[in-house]
């Protein structure tokens, strides 16, 4: 029987080996160089979108505060337009009632009809229409 001895191979596991842990050290310095960096990606797109997310916000308030600038000067001026028209019914009213004493004293007896604490006595005056006046005691004065 041939004589075995017990050296270590030097063969091509060994290279198999060499070549494995060659791979792994090269892989381990990758990920020691990449893993940072990608922390950093990371949290450059978590910024960016923050930052796109704020100024989007602040666009919407700005929108929102101008829509209601327009809306405060839309309904001013409406309430201008208004008063014009209140302005000019009033002078219409005025102008129909300055000569007219008959239909404003029409007006205070019709206004009172229901009203059963309120006595009117018609005086003649001297055009002939009738003034109408009310009872000072029923009204409040006794």
């Amino acid at each position: 029987m041939p004589q075995q001895t017990s050296r270590p191979e030097s063969g091509p596991n060994r290279w198999t080996t060499l070549r494995r842990l060659g791979i792994a050290a090269a892989v381990f310095g990758i990920a020691a160089f990449a893993v940072p960096q990608y922390g950093v990606w990371v949290r450059t797109l978590n910024g960016k979108a923050l930052l796109r997310e704020a100024e989007f916000t602040r666009k919407v308030a700005v929108l929102e505060a101008q829509a209601k600038k327009d809306s405060a000067a839309q309904l001013a001026e409406a309430e201008i337009i208004r008063a014009e028209g209140v302005s000019k019914a009033n002078k219409i009213i005025g102008e129909s009632l300055k000569n007219n004493p008959g239909y404003l004293q029409y007006l205070w007896i019709t206004k009172g009809e229901n009203d059963t604490n309120r006595t009117v006595y018609m005086i003649p005056n001297n055009g002939g229409a009738p003034v109408p006046t009310f009872d000072i005691t029923r009204n409040g004065g006794g």
